[in-house]
């Protein structure tokens, strides 16, 4: 038995609840819940008229008709592919990369960054000052230091209150 997410006139079925269901729609399992839906008989004819492979018709004879012959149509259309796809886990990006390599007590140059990365050194720059700094608030500050300029995010204050 699947479940049916009707929005609108649009129904589309499902081998189990997605994690997602649009605004304004109707979670269906059974015929059961259709009987006791706000559903109108005009808007179930509607949706009997929506389904593929169906013979469009004007009026249900009571509502009971219509519920069971909307279950049996709503039970011949096949799940929707979307939801046998599992949900894709975003890998570490290099920002992230960036931001735990400017965490460390040390910091991080320039140039560990761009050897970390393999972006060039105007890439590095911009996005300290763009992402970091002014997207995330971040607080990142410099130094000058023997081995070069080193840059590294102070944990106390951030530029602006999440």
């Amino acid at each position: 038995m699947g479940t049916y997410i009707i929005n609108g006139e649009r129904v589309t079925a499902h081998a189990a609840a997605p994690a997602k269901v649009p605004k304004g729609s109707l979670i269906i399992c059974s015929a059961d819940q259709i009987e006791t839906s706000d559903l109108t008989v005009s808007q179930l004819v509607s949706l009997w008229n929506a389904l593929p492979g169906v013979t469009p018709i004007t009026k249900f004879r009571d509502r009971n008709t219509a519920v069971r012959r909307l279950w049996a149509g709503l039970q011949q259309i096949p799940p929707s592919k979307k939801s046998v796809r599992p949900e894709k886990v975003r890998a570490t990006t290099k920002q992230d990369q960036v931001i735990a390599m400017l965490r460390q007590p040390k910091g991080a140059t320039i140039d560990d960054i761009v050897d970390a990365t393999k972006w060039q050194r105007h890439t590095v720059r911009g996005m300290i000052a763009g992402a970091l700094k002014k997207r995330l608030g971040l607080r990142v500050v410099s130094e000058n230091e023997e081995r070069g300029r080193v840059y590294r995010i102070s944990e106390g204050t951030t530029k602006r209150a999440a």
